[in-house]
């Protein structure tokens, strides 16, 4: 499968999808931006999770419009560069605001408390002394 027919078919797919669940091209965008971004992050919970699912989601925007851009050079329809950055720009808006309130949407950890050492009593202090 060439570089043509994958563009193709990713317009295909994309226009299939936005007509059986009646969005808009730019809803669709805000959704699989958010759906991913939620998704990376659930499965990466460690510290730099909230970065690697705001980049998960800049690359799959990048690649989406780069896939738009060889589709409709393929029909020689191409759309201005305002359009596509409008584009990543819906994908982005949210996980961005994610990704900068994140730390605050975390709970803090803890830091791990030490035992109590154990109460000296005068009964053991002369126990010592008598087994001297």
């Amino acid at each position: 499968m060439n570089l043509v027919h994958l563009a193709a078919l990713f317009q295909e797919q994309k226009l299939w999808f936005v007509t059986s669940a009646h969005l808009s091209k730019d809803t669709l965008h805000v959704y699989f931006g958010l759906t991913l971004f939620l998704l990376i992050r659930l499965a990466w919970r460690r510290r730099g999770g909230w970065l690697a699912a705001w980049l998960a989601v800049l690359a799959m925007a990048c690649g989406g419009e780069w896939l738009d851009m060889q589709a409709e050079a393929s029909r020689a329809a191409i759309q201005p560069d305002a359009a596509h950055w409008h584009d990543i720009w819906n994908t982005m808006f949210w996980p961005t605001v994610l990704l900068l309130v994140g730390r605050w949407l975390q709970p803090a950890l803890r830091p791990k408390e030490e035992p109590l050492p154990a109460e000296v009593s005068d009964e053991d202090a002369e126990r010592g002394l008598e087994q001297a």
